[in-house]
């Protein structure tokens, strides 16, 4: 007696055929993430910039102190006195730059916290569509299988 052997290929053909895959809620998750990359680029960028400007402010304001500490003097206690607005003025100065940059990174903090919920919204939304998207089209294959087996 001679054994006839299955077409397991054709056999998983139709079997996957039977259960679609629906692309597009790939695409719509790559565009969800790229949309977020974007907007997290944007904060980072404008807290560079922001920070960039302060580091340069701080910076000519220092040069400029220093500027006025070099400038040559009649009396030693002149120098003495020089020196000591020089580090008064710069212990300010430094309050005033570690308070902006504080400021930069609390609104980077809270763009960020806004984004991150945003996109846990986000992703949410789009698993729960695509489960019963998925649930759905499961179901219909399924029906579509058993009425073609009967």
């Amino acid at each position: 007696m001679a054994k006839q052997t299955q077409d397991y290929t054709k056999m998983i053909n139709e079997m996957m055929s039977s259960f679609p895959v629906d692309m597009s809620s790939m695409q719509d998750g790559f565009k969800s993430y790229a949309s977020f990359g974007e907007k997290m680029s944007k904060v980072a960028l404008e807290a560079a910039e922001k920070s960039t400007e302060i580091s340069t402010k701080w910076t000519k304001e220092t040069l400029s102190k220093v500027s006025d500490m070099s400038v040559a003097r009649d009396e030693p206690t002149d120098y003495a006195k020089a020196m000591t607005d020089f580090a008064s003025a710069q212990a300010e100065m430094t309050a005033e730059t570690m308070a902006a940059f504080a400021e930069v990174a609390k609104k980077v903090q809270m763009e960020t916290v806004e984004l991150m919920l945003a996109a846990g919204k986000d992703v949410s939304e789009d698993m729960t569509a695509a489960a019963k998207k998925a649930q759905k089209d499961m179901t219909d294959a399924a029906k579509k299988a058993t009425a073609t087996a009967k």
